[in-house]
Formats: structure tokens, C-alpha cells, sequence
């Protein structure tokens, strides 16, 4: 298998065994350590321009995987044999890599919430100055006549009953169906054949109340839906100026 892959890629050895510990689908705490030394040193390999500063800690990784796989191969006395239960090197190797994962989880971590923050805008803090104890309450009603005060009063009022719509308040029972969208396009279309053209405030002008206007509104798109008339206005808001398509055309 060809392997195409730069060092630069990875933050250091610890970052390349984990990247092979994933790909080969292993338990990082039973670690294949003949596949993955042949496979760490094929990545070294596999570099056309070996930077000795930035690769000499691979290197080193890769001296300690050999020197891990050597001890499993060369044939062992007994005492030897207990002597790596007490201190075996693939343990060690296995610490360092878990303890790694743990701050490169936490660096991952910190890193995602730079970029979360990156894009939010604080606002410092402003000290307002509290003016109130130098404040005379006296003289806040200094001046102001009780006039003043009605007149005040009564533009509060007036301000609270235009939010109220006590004009065009809809009365308590509606009947159905007074007006229908059908009829409105009969009539707008009876309207545009005798004048060809005509502006829309000239319609609604005529209407009783603004269910009517809805209703006339609604017609007017369905006949430009179906092509029968053009609409034309000048600007926002300003009057629609209504044409028969027969007459453009």
C-alpha cells in the first residue's frame, strides 16, 4: 500500500500513533505494537524532505517502537521474563498516548470554542453616574403649572386611544361569505373592458369596509395569476396602475 502522507499533518509522534491507533481500529490500551511500528516507520519513510528539527521527535518515537518490537522478538531468560512484567515499556508507551489524548481532546475543545467566540462582540461594561443624590426633587415640578399638567395628561390619553381601533372595531357577528373573490374578478374585469386601464384606488374607493378591500385585493392577484390584466406601480406604496392584457397586447 502507498502511503502519501507528510508529517507536517500531525502535531507530533503521539498525534501520528493515535491517527494509526484509529485507523487500524485498535484499543489504545492493546496496542499492536508489530503493525504499528512497521506502519510508523513506512510513514517516515514515505517523506522526500526530512527536516531534522521538526522530525527528530518522530525519529526518536520510532527508535523506542523498534526498540518495544526487538524486546518481543529476541528470545528471553526467565529472569528476564520478570523483569519486563515489572517494567514493561509498551505500559509506559500506552501512559504517555492515553495522557496525550486527554490534552489534545482539551486543546480540541478550546480550540472550537476560540472560533465559537471569535464571531461574538462583547460590549464593555459603562459606569453611569448616579446623579441622584445631588438631585433637588423641589424644583423637577419647578415651573410647570397645573395646566401644564392637564395638557400633558390629555396628549398621554390621546397617544393611548390612537393605538386603539375603536372606529373600524369589526362587530361582534360576522356573515359568512359576504364577499367572494369570484364576483370581485367579475367586476374588476367588467371594469377594465370599458376603460381599458384604470388605477387601483379607483376600485377600492368604492368599497364599504376593508373586508371588501381584502377581498377586492385577493381578486386582483388571481387575475394577474391568470394573465388577464398587467399591474404597474411607480414605487412603494404608491398607487397600482391596473391595464387589460388585450390593450398592451
Amino acid at each position: 500500500m502507498t502511503l502519501n502522507i507528510n508529517i507536517d499533518n500531525f502535531q507530533g509522534p503521539f498525534d501520528l500513533l493515535l491517527h494509526l491507533i484509529r485507523k487500524n481500529k485498535m484499543d489504545i490500551y492493546d496496542i499492536k505494537i508489530f503493525d504499528i511500528t512497521n506502519q510508523y516507520i513506512q510513514y517516515l519513510n514515505e517523506m522526500k524532505e526530512m527536516d531534522l528539527e521538526i522530525t527528530s521527535e518522530f525519529i526518536v518515537m520510532a527508535a523506542t517502537l523498534i526498540e518495544i518490537k526487538s524486546k518481543y522478538l529476541l528470545p528471553k531468560t526467565k529472569e528476564e521474563e520478570e523483569e519486563k512484567e515489572e517494567s514493561d515499556p509498551t505500559k509506559e508507551l500506552v501512559s504517555k498516548l492515553v495522557e496525550y489524548k486527554k490534552f489534545k481532546l482539551a486543546a480540541d475543545f478550546l480550540k472550537n470554542r476560540e472560533l465559537d467566540y471569535g464571531e461574538v462582540f462583547s460590549k464593555k461594561p459603562e459606569i453611569i453616574d448616579d446623579r441622584t443624590e445631588d438631585a433637588d426633587n423641589k424644583d423637577i415640578l419647578k415651573d410647570i403649572t397645573l395646566l401644564d399638567m392637564y395638557k400633558l395628561f390629555e396628549k398621554l390619553m390621546e397617544m393611548y386611544r390612537s393605538r386603539i381601533n375603536t372606529n373600524n372595531s369589526l362587530p361582534d357577528k360576522i356573515a359568512p361569505d359576504i364577499y367572494k373573490i369570484e364576483d370581485k374578478m367579475d367586476e374588476i374585469s367588467e371594469i377594465i373592458k370599458s376603460n381599458k386601464e384604470i388605477y387601483f384606488s379607483n376600485i377600492i374607493n368604492k368599497c364599504s369596509n376593508k373586508i371588501e378591500v381584502v377581498v377586492t385585493f385577493l381578486a386582483l392577484l388571481e387575475l394577474i395569476k391568470l394573465k388577464d390584466i398587467k399591474v404597474y406601480q411607480s414605487n412603494n406604496f404608491k398607487d397600482i396602475y391596473i391595464e387589460r392584457v388585450s390593450a398592451v397586447e
